[in-house]
């Protein structure tokens, strides 16, 4: 359940790793948009218009200032770069916003991650692409987004996410982090990876594949599904690793426990070297002889939620899926009394029992 909770009042105790909203005093949100696309630049106009017309601050990236500003014909504050975005007593219990709005798609809400996952700050997803599993609303609800964060009328869920290590026996080389994936792909499209894998200090498998990739829950329905990886509920702590294209007997998608110390080495006999990739978008070389350390994250991303939708009706929205299946269907269209079924909604169509003769 998602627990909200208005300014001012108390709110019960969070259950299944959410959280009620805390607004403080001076509220100040922040706003990230693909401003790319029109509908995006229209979209966060009216966010910005509708919580600076309420008195909550905004802040917007240095170079979308100048055109949210000329539309609104007012100043608009500048965004504190990801470095700098840190949490502390002279900024409040959240950082210096209490919340970060995001306009665009997984990728552009995955980019606004990265100004928030320092600093705790709560991300709440408006869906301007085609799936938007990480979105928690759509752009034709601006007006009704507008008014719940006024009202402080959101709840926050946190999430499973993994820190990524690289190096070379005992010299660390570089670090990430990710909230969908890592990806541990082959450099050259004729070569295979040699990989090496190994779960807690212990040997599991050496694979010849083209690359593998450990998911969190919230990255199972991204890059993993794609790979055949299973739909992992997101209030689970665990990593999801998928091998790709392994030339193995037993190279089945496998989860694995929070506390997991995942290790991957590219052998010396590996033909090709491997590109490391967090989220598509930070990235490094594998090398021979490398070793890319995976666990539990040091911060969890934070979700806003607007409402209590639980995430079987999101994957089922999402993804489009017949929950009346086709016997359903089939056994609907011969109703005795004639009703189509078009004429039911999918839930109503799911509740109903088959007719018997």
């Amino acid at each position: 359940m998602l627990w909200q909770v208005s300014s001012g009042q108390q709110a019960a105790a969070p259950r299944n790793g959410t959280q009620p909203a805390a607004c403080p005093p001076r509220r100040t949100v922040a706003v990230l948009a693909h401003m790319g696309r029109p509908a995006a630049i229209e979209a966060a106009t009216r966010l910005v218009g509708g919580l600076v017309h309420a008195g909550i601050g905004v802040a917007v990236p240095r170079e979308d200032r100048a055109a949210l500003a000329s539309r609104l014909q007012q100043p608009i504050d500048e965004l504190e770069q990801p470095s700098t975005v840190q949490s502390g007593p002279a900024a409040g219990a959240n950082g210096p916003y209490e919340l970060m709005v995001v306009l665009g798609g997984d990728g552009t809400i995955l980019r606004g991650a990265e100004w928030v996952m320092d600093s705790d700050i709560p991300l709440l997803g408006v869906n301007l692409g085609h799936v938007g599993f990480l979105a928690e609303a759509e752009s034709s609800e601006i007006d009704s987004i507008v008014h719940q964060v006024v009202d402080c009328g959101y709840a926050v869920e946190e999430r499973f996410t993994i820190d990524v290590h690289l190096r070379s026996g005992d010299q660390p080389l570089w670090s990430s982090y990710a909230i969908n994936e890592v990806s541990i792909e082959k450099a050259t499209r004729e070569r295979m990876l040699e990989l090496l894998v190994e779960v807690d200090g212990r040997p599991l498998s050496r694979w010849a594949c083209d690359g593998l990739l450990v998911a969190t829950p919230t990255g199972s329905t991204a890059y993993a599904f794609s790979a055949g990886g299973p739909v992992i509920w997101p209030n689970v702590d665990a990593f999801l690793l998928v091998p790709l294209s392994a030339h193995a007997l037993f190279a089945r998608p496998l989860v694995l426990g929070p506390s997991t110390r995942l290790v991957v080495e590219l052998v010396e006999a590996s033909p090709t070297y491997g590109l490391i990739t967090c989220d598509g978008r930070r990235s490094t070389q594998l090398r021979t002889g490398m070793q890319v350390e995976v666990v539990r994250g040091r911060h969890r991303l934070r979700l806003a939620r607007l409402s209590e939708s639980p995430f079987t009706d999101r994957l089922v929205r999402k993804f489009g899926l017949r929950v009346e299946g086709w016997r359903g269907i089939a056994e609907l269209d011969h109703r005795p009394d004639g009703l189509p079924a078009s004429a039911l909604s999918a839930p109503t169509q799911a509740r109903r029992p088959p007719d018997r003769a």
